[in-house]
């Protein structure tokens, strides 16, 4: 399996990181996201080193906050 190579935006044109993420993991995986304009499951763990099973945790988190949402294979910040 090869991954994409992500295009990252300065950190000036980033957003903030919403003050309701308490967890590092979830700060991390949604910087990431926010970032690179998103990014599949194995992109995060391959770029993370996260395993699987947490990252999966972590989005659907932060789906259920409606802070991410999965747009086909990626998950996206949400606007």
């Amino acid at each position: 399996m090869t991954l994409k190579t992500q295009k990252q935006r300065p950190a000036s044109q980033l957003d903030p990181v919403p003050d309701t993420l308490d967890s590092a993991h979830a700060k991390l995986v949604y910087i990431y996201l926010e970032a690179t304009d998103g990014a599949t499951v194995e992109e995060l763990g391959a770029t993370l080193t996260m395993q699987k099973l947490s990252i999966l945790s972590v989005l659907n988190t932060l789906s259920s906050a409606g802070i991410v949402e999965q747009d086909g294979d990626e998950y996206v910040v949400s606007n």
